[in-house]
């Protein structure tokens, strides 16, 4: 397919290219949760449903073996750090449009599972490209923006990723038919046409400093200290976010019996909170930073899953809807902190680093949430004692925001 061509990055309309740069994540987000979204009706179209009060009599298939599926499509996001590192040499928009074609086609083959590791290897081989599409696109939107309006144009995009996944939701939700997940995944060839044009409105941000550029994946000794510090914080969100998110629907519908109607409603009534959480942390990064505001964000995530698996639908919606406001306080502050203290020849490839900390953490609490709700007695109290056992231990880490620098203090490009 064809490059576009596009204004230089002196003449560009920011504010159409941060929509465009929302509109990208919101299609990558689409097709990333759409495993998330129906892994209860997956579970029960390839499992074994009964009466018994065991996760896996409810679910249809063990938490061990749905948080291997998961933990799998984590790992798979690995390949997301060569590919990338390849935008530091070919350029965002090349990367993001081929990673994004391919990554949308990869998850429509899904519709046509057999079985249930089918469609675990389908999104196996599509999250590497989602996950390298959507960090490139917040390395976009840093790249394309100043310090003073970083964290807002941020929002805008983890915005865009939540309406994606948020989209998937009720789509599944209003689609109640045999074999419904079938129609969510094959919905991802819809996006595929409108990336080429999305693409055009935004542009390539001129490539410095190309002699330094290194092998791919490397990174230069002075920069390691703070990717270690910033991934550690990226690794704790994953390890919180990983089954918090994974587990949620199979949770809802399968444990509690919420119907998907009403899971897909709640979803929606979350996209509001979700904003609440941008808004609040364009307000609270201006007043007390970006640190400070990614420790409240850290903690709020821990705190706020545990009581959404706490037992019973009440905390169930209080700490789902209150999780997705911590992600949107957490999400844009850390992207920006953990992007803009890296100079423009190694952001990308430091941007996949933090997408190799953030599988990482994700399957280990995958793995161990899994592992201890599978040994509870119950689903209700199994499910809680995996939260916290999996979640509250890791909220300790915030102290090392203290050894990353704040800002830079200036147009990043």
């Amino acid at each position: 397919m064809s490059h576009h061509e596009i204004a230089p990055a002196t003449t560009f309309d920011r504010s159409r290219a941060t929509w465009a740069l929302a509109l990208l994540a919101l299609c990558a987000g689409f097709a990333q949760f759409g495993a998330v979204a129906s892994l209860a009706d997956v579970a029960a179209h390839f499992g074994r449903v009964s009466a018994s009060s065991s996760l896996v009599a409810r679910v249809g298939l063990s938490g061990t073996t749905l948080g291997v599926g998961l933990a799998v499509l984590r790992i798979a996001s690995l390949g997301a750090l060569p590919l990338a590192s390849l935008a530091d040499r070919w350029g965002r928009r090349r990367v993001v449009a081929h990673s994004l074609w391919w990554g949308l086609a990869i998850t429509a083959v899904a519709a046509l599972s057999p079985n249930y590791w089918f469609f675990v290897a389908c999104f196996a081989l599509g999250r590497p490209l989602l996950s390298s599409a959507s960090a490139l696109v917040q390395v976009m939107a840093v790249e394309l923006s100043s310090t003073a309006t970083r964290v807002g144009r941020l929002a805008m995009v983890a915005g865009g990723a939540g309406a994606g996944a948020g989209l998937a939701a009720i789509v599944h939700g209003a689609i109640r038919s045999p074999g419904a997940f079938r129609w969510l995944f094959a919905l991802a060839l819809v996006p595929i046409v409108v990336v080429g044009p999305l693409l055009t409105w935004i542009p390539e941000p001129a490539t410095r400093d190309r002699e330094r550029l290194a092998r791919v994946g490397r990174v230069a000794a002075e920069y390691r200290g703070s990717l270690w510090r910033v991934a550690t914080m990226v690794g704790v969100l994953g390890m919180i976010g990983g089954p918090a998110n994974g587990f949620v629907f199979v949770y809802g519908e399968s444990v509690l019996h919420i119907a998907p109607s009403r899971v897909a409603l709640l979803v929606s009534f979350a996209a509001l909170t979700g904003l609440a959480g941008l808004w609040l942390s364009r307000s609270l990064a201006r007043r007390w930073g970006r640190r400070v505001t990614v420790a409240i964000g850290v903690v709020a995530a821990g705190v706020t899953a545990s009581v959404a698996y706490g037992g019973g639908v009440s905390l169930f919606v209080v700490g789902y809807l209150s999780g997705v406001a911590a992600a949107g306080l957490v999400t844009p502050v850390l992207t920006a902190l953990s992007t803009e203290i890296f100079p423009h020849h190694v952001r990308a490839t430091a941007a996949g680093w933090l997408v190799v900390a953030g599988v990482v953490g994700a399957t280990a609490g995958l793995a161990l949430f899994g592992a201890v709700g599978d040994a509870g007695h119950s689903t209700t109290t199994g499910l809680r004692v995996a939260a916290l056992v999996t979640f509250l231990p890791l909220l300790w880490t915030v102290v090392f925001l203290r050894r990353l620098p704040e800002s830079d203090h200036g147009d990043i490009i």
